[in-house]
């Protein structure tokens, strides 16, 4: 299947962090963009999202027909997640504070949803039908609640993104090593040859 919506790179691990993660380079007011500013992304994402996440949704599709109409619900997720698991991550903990407009978020997430999740090997329910991306989105940002996954959570040196650290020993530094990690390097490598023929020429 060819999925039209590339941009994006599906690196934080769960669907409700590589949403959060559609907010490039949070924090810096010169480079930061929003993928969803066009709302015709939401469901380009939401199909890209689909394959990229097959294994999390149990195969279950996403469906955002409608993507203006859901824009709200979605975005509001989006913030509040991130708002929420950026401060665990520098905290160590969830700041209950946050928790209301989280959880108000994803109910208004799930309020139209006609569906079961949680079965054995169906986690988002039937596989054969799509799924509301803003109610699969919801779910999936509360399951970042569990204490294991909390402990899990990373924020990339490199872009900010937010992403789930699965390594054995819970050593990973970036979001992904092939473009952040190979970024870092390559960086510390241009640095170090400056400064030895800065040396040099003294």
């Amino acid at each position: 299947m060819t999925v039209s919506w590339t941009p994006h790179r599906f690196t934080g691990g769960l669907l409700a962090l590589d949403t959060a993660n559609t907010v490039v380079l949070r924090g810096d007011p010169e480079k930061t963009f929003d993928r969803f500013k066009d709302l015709a992304e939401i469901a380009r994402f939401a199909d890209a999202a689909s394959v990229s996440r097959a294994a999390e949704l149990g195969g279950r599709r996403l469906q955002a027909p409608f993507p203006d109409k859901i824009a709200p619900v979605v975005l509001a997720i989006r913030e509040t997640t991130d708002r929420l698991f950026r401060r665990a991550v520098s905290k160590g903990a969830v700041t209950t504070g946050d928790l209301p407009g989280f959880l108000k978020a994803c109910a208004e997430g799930l309020a139209d949803s006609r569906t079961e999740i949680g079965a054995r090997g169906r986690p988002f329910g039937d596989p054969a039908t799509p799924i509301a991306f803003e109610a699969a989105l919801a779910v999936s940002a509360l399951s970042l609640l569990q204490a294991d996954t909390v402990a899990r959570l990373r924020i990339c040196p490199n872009c900010t993104w937010l992403f789930l650290d699965r390594s054995r020993n819970s050593s990973r530094r970036w979001c992904d090593m092939a473009v952040c990690g190979n970024r870092q390097k390559a960086s510390r490598h241009y640095r170090r040859r400056t400064a030895a023929r800065g040396t040099a020429n003294v």
